[in-house]
Formats: C-alpha cells, structure tokens, sequence
C-alpha cells in the first residue's frame, strides 16, 4: 500500500526549509536511483503533468524535495511495475486524496500511451503473423502486400513472417493511397523512420547492458517512450511546416 505525503506534492509549493532545486540538481539526486533519468526524461513528466515546479521570472523550473519525491514515485511506477503514465497520474491523483493505492505485482505489463495515438490500437495480440494473415487483417491484395515490400516499407522474416505492426503499417499504407500518394513517394517515410529507430537504439543500447536487470528491464518501456515523442515531434513538425492545427 502507498501513503499520500502531506502537502501538496508536485505543485511547486516547497513546504518551509526547503530549497528549490535547479533541473540539474534533479537529476542529480534521482541518478543513484535511476541512472538511466536524464533531463530530457524529467522535461517528459511535466509536459505530461506528472510533476509541477515552479518558474523564476526568467522562465528556469525551480523544484521543492516534494516535487523530487514525486518524480522518484513516478519513475519506481514505471520501473518497478510497468505502469502507463495515464494510470500512473490517476494513482497519484489517488494519493493526493489521501486514499490507499494498491500497486500491481512487480513485472511487466502492456503500456498505452496517453494521446491520440496508441501503438497497441490495432495490433494482433503477440507474436508474428503469416503472409496469409496479414493480408486478411490489412485487407490488402497479394499483389498491393509484394509492390510494398518492393519499395521496403514491409519486410518478412526468413520464414515469411511479419512483425504484428505489420498490419498497421499495410492499413496506413493503404490510407495514404486513396489520396494518390504512391509506395515511391513513402519511402521517405520509411528511411526517416529508419533513422528514428537508429537514435532510439542509442538511447536504450546502455540500458540493455547494465549491470542492473531492473534497468535492463526498463528498457523496453523506455523505448516505447521514446518512439511515442518521436511520433509527436514528427507530427509537430508536419503541422508546423504546413502551418495547419489539428485539434
């Protein structure tokens, strides 16, 4: 069971005696922790509502130790139980009424990501699927499935299979046509998410080797983070060039 702190945790407020703390600071005391945290990770958790410093008038976040607390509360959700941060905000939100919360056993779970886009919407519940399955579920032909893998935007493994987001790829794919937008004019797509998945990689690799098996542990969520900003900044940067909304 988890307690509530007192207070009013993550709303910039620093109880008396405390001093505010500069980002740099942060991530220096979360680091003997989560050595995997970094600034951009922290920059995360607010911009989702997960923690609330303060500004100084020049615009510089300023942290309270209870704002700390509730980051390493967040990042022990993440870590130790595989929570999304939509029920992580709900237990918190939980927390600050001063009621009970009743974490799951440690291990992983599915994680959704808050947002419009969810990575799991339409994706077949595990494991790879066959050519003949593909072609059902996408609801694509023989021949449209081989002039996509001609161009590389789907590529079977060395027994024909697919990985299960195959099937939103070839729906998409298929989407995109209906607006004459061609598998040549999509290859671009493909090498940009090519490059995304290579600094993803970086990222995650010394992750993958820490000595640490929860920190090797984390890093699929970490990926699955990460895959979910560079989704939102591509989108931004579309919209941004287009000079479109929409929302």
């Amino acid at each position: 069971m988890l307690r509530t702190p007192t207070g009013g945790a993550g709303h910039g407020t620093a109880a008396a005696g405390d001093r505010p703390m500069s980002i740099g600071a942060v991530l220096g005391h979360l680091r003997d922790e989560f050595p995997e945290v970094t600034i951009s990770k922290i920059r995360f958790l607010e911009s989702e509502g997960l923690v609330e410093p303060s500004r100084t008038p020049s615009g510089y976040r300023k942290f309270t130790a209870r704002d700390v607390e509730r980051l390493a509360l967040v990042l022990r959700m993440q870590r130790d139980h595989y929570l999304p941060l939509k029920v992580i905000r709900e237990q918190l939100d939980a927390l600050e009424r001063g009621e009970r919360v009743q974490l799951p056993a440690q291990g992983p779970q599915r994680e959704l990501f808050d947002g419009s886009w969810d990575p799991d919407a339409e994706r077949p519940s595990s494991g790879r699927i066959g050519r003949a399955a593909l072609l059902a579920a996408a609801e694509v032909s023989e021949e449209e499935l081989a002039e996509w893998e001609s161009y590389g935007l789907l590529t079977p493994d060395g027994d024909g299979a697919y990985e299960p987001e195959a099937v939103t790829v070839a729906r998409m794919v298929a989407e995109l046509g209906r607006f004459g937008l061609e598998p040549r004019h999509l290859r671009a797509m493909k090498a940009s998410a090519d490059r995304d998945a290579g600094l993803v990689e970086q990222v995650v690799a010394p992750l993958r080797r820490h000595r640490n098996p929860q920190t090797r542990a984390h890093a699929e969520a970490t990926t699955k983070e990460l895959v979910t900003l560079s989704v939102r900044l591509h989108a931004a940067l579309v919209q941004t060039a287009l000079g479109v909304r929409l929302h």
